[in-house]
């Protein structure tokens, strides 16, 4: 079981919850949605040897803290707060699926010093999706709807073919989405769109319709040998839930070239 944690700010409180010991992983969750989405990947990351912390958004459990007014820099510190915390000086790996992965990359702009590579899971932010996914994506946080109704929105927007959205029922936080749109509108994808100068593991779904597979080729094309590209045919934009080893497998691939095979001569951190 993880291990819940705050660590307080001036005018915020960022709640995280924590497995595992060892080199710092530090997961940022989609738009709307919870640190939950990321537990079974969590989980057996921790059992893989490093540690894993994964963040509530604002505005979810115990993280509070101003809803307006906000860029993804703010975001972004609230992830490196988490860092700061319980990071002990040595760079994170930093996650982040869809929304998240923008905090993500911004953080790693930001404040290199505390990421040393990103993994980002379903990659967006320059080639826009139609304005039919759009609205299926506005329908998903839209609690007024029919059950069924509002589903068949989740299928659309966020599940390819096949998988079954019914795992991802629950979850939403319109207010907290609202915000983070917010956030994102209010940043040039300029400042974030490039991660700094971190290592990037690009995963992407080919059945994404939000965020279009073009992005993470883009971002290969842009930046090189930085960039590993991952394409995982049968997934759409939630990937978590349909496809979980494969994205373990190559999260984990991904980590252990980083710490050379083995996290176990990195610092420990303990929950």
């Amino acid at each position: 079981m993880p291990a819940n944690r705050v660590v307080h700010g001036d005018r915020n409180t960022v709640e995280f919850h924590i497995y595992g010991e060892g080199p710092l992983v530090v997961m940022v969750p989609s738009l709307g949605r919870r640190a939950a989405d990321f537990t079974q990947l969590a989980a057996r990351l921790a059992a893989e040897g490093y540690t894993t912390a994964c963040l509530e958004p604002r505005g979810v459990g115990k993280s509070t803290g101003p809803m307006e007014n906000l860029t993804l820099h703010d975001l972004a510190a609230d992830a490196a707060a988490v860092v700061e915390e319980i990071g002990r000086g040595i760079p994170a790996v930093a996650v982040g699926h869809a929304f998240g992965q923008r905090v993500c990359r911004m953080l790693a702009s930001d404040r290199p010093d505390l990421v040393s590579a990103a993994i980002i899971l379903a990659a967006g932010g320059k080639v826009p999706p139609t304005e039919e996914s759009r609205a299926a994506l506005r329908g998903c946080f839209d609690l007024s709807l029919p059950q069924k109704t509002r589903m068949e929105f989740v299928r659309s927007a966020f599940f390819a073919a096949g998988n079954d959205p019914a795992v991802w029922q629950d979850g939403w936080e319109p207010a907290v989405a609202l915000m983070q749109v917010r956030a994102a509108e209010a940043t040039r994808v300029e400042s974030w769109w490039g991660a700094g100068q971190a290592r990037l593991l690009v995963i992407q779904g080919l059945q994404d319709r939000l965020a279009v597979p073009e992005n993470g080729r883009l971002l290969q094309k842009e930046m090189g040998s930085r960039v590993e590209l991952v394409e995982i045919e049968g997934a759409g934009h939630a990937l978590l839930p349909e496809r979980p080893e494969e994205i373990a497998i190559a999260v984990l691939r991904f980590l252990k070239q980083l710490y050379g095979g083995t996290p176990s001569g990195s610092a420990a951190i303990s929950a």
